[in-house]
């Protein structure tokens, strides 16, 4: 929910973080927890109307690095900027959205009740109606915020991260507990807000939404920044492709295992699947056994599989 101390009533502007320039600057920033290094020299930078997706494993720093760009905790070394200020000047300038999944609703108020004070708090607001219709909530803006079901609080969260006219909305994990509909309700939404120029910068688990949606995807691991780039960029860098044949008769999956370049290999009944990082390779040497695969099929890695060859590749490293 976007804090400020100014209220002013009207229809918003134009926005302000539209055109050029840079959203969010991270330069070389470091946070530790202890002996935890949960931001380890990262640096990046992010413009208007990108949609980026923030993605890594569990303890790879994404909360973190939200509450960094926030200004929910102070960096220990770099600089954190946002539109050239720091972040809570641009938080209390009304230019910044949140959705988070830390910190509860009020309680013991109605859903309207909580929108109008999110809308009240926000120097370019929208109209309340248009919030609660925007969020998929006016059939619920009655009911108590206590009553909701988990996924009717990510909608009312999602409403207070857009009460206003904001430049950049950021979003953690925005669409855990949501339905199908409300899910492709809320990403119809958040295009909209990019294509006027806004950035909107989310962290999830679901990595098919990473790919539908965003244009730019970022992947942490550690606090490093393992990977930037599109999603076929990702793919790409991962390096690996998928090999699928069937095969006749006995399988020797020993001999199937020492096939050169693979990264992974799996045997269901007489299908094989494989990951290769050289699948011409590969495939030639299924043939140079004297094995005649069926129904082969080579393709590039889905971004959930890149994701998890990357991380590994850097866990290997690391170790």
């Amino acid at each position: 929910m976007t804090t400020t101390t100014a209220t002013q009533s009207g229809a918003p502007g134009p926005a302000r973080g539209a055109g050029s320039g840079t959203v969010v600057s991270f330069q070389n920033v470091t946070k530790s927890y202890g002996q935890v290094k949960a931001v380890d020299g990262l640096t990046l930078e992010l413009h208007p109307g990108e949609t980026v997706a923030l993605l890594g494993p569990n303890g790879a720093g994404k909360s973190s690095t939200l509450d960094l760009l926030l200004g929910l905790r102070p960096a220990d070394s770099g600089t954190v900027s946002l539109f050239g200020t720091t972040p809570r000047e641009a938080v209390t300038a009304g230019r910044v959205g949140a959705m988070l999944q830390s910190g509860g609703l009020m309680e013991e108020v109605t859903v309207r009740e909580l929108i109008t004070l999110g809308c009240a708090l926000h120097p370019r607001p929208y109209p309340v109606e248009e919030v609660l219709s925007r969020a998929g909530v006016e059939e619920i803006a009655g009911r108590m915020v206590n009553k909701l079901s988990g996924g009717q609080e990510q909608r009312v969260r999602f409403a207070l991260a857009t009460a206003g006219h904001n430049d950049l909305i950021i979003l953690d994990e925005p669409t855990t507990g949501m339905d199908v509909t409300a899910r492709q309700a809320f990403w119809a939404t958040m295009r909209e807000q990019a294509a006027q120029g806004r950035t909107v910068l989310f962290a999830t688990h679901y990595l098919e939404e990473a790919d539908a949606i965003a244009d730019r995807v970022l992947v942490l691991n550690k606090g490093r920044l393992l990977a930037d780039g599109t999603a076929a960029e990702i793919k790409a860098k991962a390096g690996a492709r998928k090999v699928a044949f069937d095969l006749d008769g006995e399988i020797d999956q020993q001999v199937l295992r020492a096939l050169p370049g693979l990264t992974s290999f799996e045997l269901n009944g007489t299908t094989v699947r494989l990951q290769s990082r050289d699948a011409d390779a590969t495939v030639h040497a299924v043939y140079a056994l004297g094995l005649y695969p069926r129904n082969l099929e080579v393709a590039g890695l889905g971004l959930e599989q890149a994701f998890i060859a990357l991380t590994e590749a850097e866990e290997a490293h690391a170790s």
